[in-house]
């Protein structure tokens, strides 16, 4: 700030003024009106009006260098804003920056760039593809314009994010080895158990073409899907992904992903945990092997019938650290409400040795309950009010339930196609309810072996907050390229969100976190500073605290700004 005094008739009058720059042009703001040189002199009682001004701005200067000036803004209620100015930017991202930067992907990035020398800045594009897929979630040319909205405006066009997106897809593996070696640096990463499992996105298309396969839909859409393979650590941040054709065998999948991890993360001592439809005898065999293992569920009904008969027997099952046996069906069930019950024996499945767990809950056992009479009812309804809906149906479907009756009990060819609900089946179910089947290469307790697979439901969430918050499909792209690298942001993404969470100790839930950093908007004031412009509370408390920066003062100052800005690229 500095001194200005104008001239006019009766005399001369003092400002404060400062230099602001918007979109890299400088002009001249008047922060404070100070008073003629006659109004100076009554007041100051004869002082030199100069030399009290140059003092009163040193002192000015010294306050906002120190961020404790208050600032004074005027607004009059005659006068337009002007015509397209942007008043309200976000600044939830800047957390989301901290940790991008902290996990290098910036470095990773400027390697990617050395290597393919183009003009455009893809940290620049890649780092809003996170941002907004995580703050603002929706299509790239969407995204590219909802970008605006950040304090600091992307430095790039909407053609250099399809082109940046050809380069992504190239370096995938690159990022995710890169990306996995700097977080060790960042925290120690929980790599004693991987888990794995498969998804897939389908496409609003109806052409089959490259990766778009049409295979079994998990969501039963008519479209063709791409297939993701997904390892996650055992604190929940994803490690690795692959991207498969949507008709490829989930089994198939696991170990050219595994193997590259045993090749390019330098991680050759875990154990792999996954669940039935990828824990085939094959990739059993393959985790059989030296500092490896393998915990995946096991479906009861398959099991062979000799097995079948010994997991459904209701003796013989044993609580953690006690060698006492119980009969499941004479237990308390209030007093054993929380118990895990279990019961094993070594099996010899396509010549691996290998232990079945049993586990029988309490709480599990009225959770299917609970499950199966609600989808008894509907089918009862069903057969009632809608027969002409009851056609072929998946396992999980309350139409299972349901047999056709075309004869009489003699034998005769009946008037009328007869639909009902078949006990036998219902009861056929029942038998199971609480149990649930493990098979391992591992000799730690049953108890240990249930809790880690227990975990498994960490990876399951990781594909809800893909497909569900950050809205991953559908996938209007096309090229395969493209494709990939969409879900190449989509996983960073994702690591970026998980650690986050993690920051925060896991005390908010996911609205929370994504509605409070929606919610960061801040009012500017050419040449001040910016204005918050959100509601203070328990979750933005928590955000400063864990980022050791804050901007939920009175006023953001430009200074303040800056230093964020420089921290949070650190």
């Amino acid at each position: 700030m500095r001194l200005s005094v104008t001239k006019y008739k009766n005399g001369l009058s003092f400002y404060v003024i400062k230099s602001v720059y918007k979109d890299g042009v400088r002009s001249t703001k008047v922060v404070e009106k100070l008073g003629t040189e006659t109004e100076l002199r009554e007041k100051l009682k004869g002082q030199d009006p100069v030399l009290w001004a140059k003092e009163y701005i040193k002192k000015l200067n010294r306050e906002e260098k120190e961020q404790t000036r208050e600032v004074l803004i005027k607004y009059c209620p005659v006068k337009q804003i002007n015509k397209d100015e942007q008043r309200l930017f976000n600044g939830g991202y800047l957390f989301l920056q901290h940790i991008y930067h902290q996990l290098g992907l910036k470095k990773i990035i400027e390697t990617i760039s050395e290597k393919y020398r183009f003009a455009f800045n893809l940290d620049s594009v890649l780092s809003r593809l996170v941002y907004g897929r995580i703050i603002f979630p929706s299509s790239k040319k969407a995204t590219y314009e909802l970008c605006q909205k950040f304090i600091e405006k992307p430095d790039f066009e909407l053609q250099h994010v399809y082109r940046a997106l050809e380069i992504m897809a190239k370096e995938t593996d690159f990022i995710q080895s890169e990306l996995y070696r700097n977080s060790t640096a960042l925290s120690k990463r929980n790599t004693a158990v991987l888990y794995y499992d498969c998804t897939n996105y389908f496409f609003e298309t109806e052409q089959e073409e490259g990766l778009k396969q049409y295979g079994y839909s998990k969501e039963f859409r008519p479209n063709p899907i791409v297939q993701m393979g997904l390892f996650m650590d055992g604190d929940g941040i994803p490690l690795a992904f692959s991207i498969n054709k949507g008709d490829t065998n989930e089994q198939i999948t696991l170990r050219p992903l595994e193997k590259k991890i045993l090749s390019d993360f330098g991680l050759s001592r875990f154990i792999i945990c996954t669940d039935a439809g990828v824990s085939g005898a094959s990739n059993r065999a393959f985790n059989n092997y030296a500092n490896r293992g393998f915990i995946v569920t096991q479906s009861l009904k398959k099991l062979k019938q000799h097995l079948r008969t010994w997991a459904l027997d209701p003796s013989g099952y044993c609580l953690a650290g006690d060698s006492k046996t119980y009969d499941i069906r004479t237990i308390n069930e209030d007093e054993h409400k929380d118990s895990i019950f279990c019961k094993e024996r070594w099996i010899n499945e396509d010549g691996l040795e290998q232990r079945l767990i049993v586990t029988y809950s309490v709480k599990y056992k009225d959770y299917q309950r609970r499950v199966r009479d609600c989808q008894i009812r509907r089918a009862h309804k069903l057969v009632d009010t809608h027969p002409s809906k009851i056609t072929k149906v998946n396992q999980n479907d309350c139409r299972r339930f349901i047999v056709k009756t075309s004869h009489t009990d003699s034998g005769e060819i009946a008037g009328r196609t007869a639909y009902s609900v078949d006990e036998s089946i219902v009861a056929g179910e029942a038998q199971y309810d609480g149990l649930y089947g493990v098979c391992t290469n591992l000799e730690d307790e049953a108890s240990i072996i249930a809790k880690v697979n227990k975990r498994r439901w960490m990876i399951e969430e990781c594909f809800r907050i893909m497909k569900s918050e950050f809205k991953a499909r559908p996938v209007y792209l096309s090229r395969d390229d493209r494709i990939t690298a969409h879900f190449t942001s989509c996983f960073l993404s994702l690591v970026i969100y998980r650690l986050l969470e993690r920051k925060l100790d896991d005390k908010f839930t996911y609205c929370q976190i994504i509605d409070g950093l929606r919610s960061m908007n801040f009012y500017s004031v050419l040449g001040e500073g910016y204005i918050p412009a959100y509601t203070r509370n328990d979750f933005t408390d928590a955000l400063h605290e864990a980022f050791g920066f804050r901007t939920d003062y009175q006023i953001l100052t430009d200074r303040g700004l800056k230093k964020i800005l420089r921290d949070t690229k650190k």
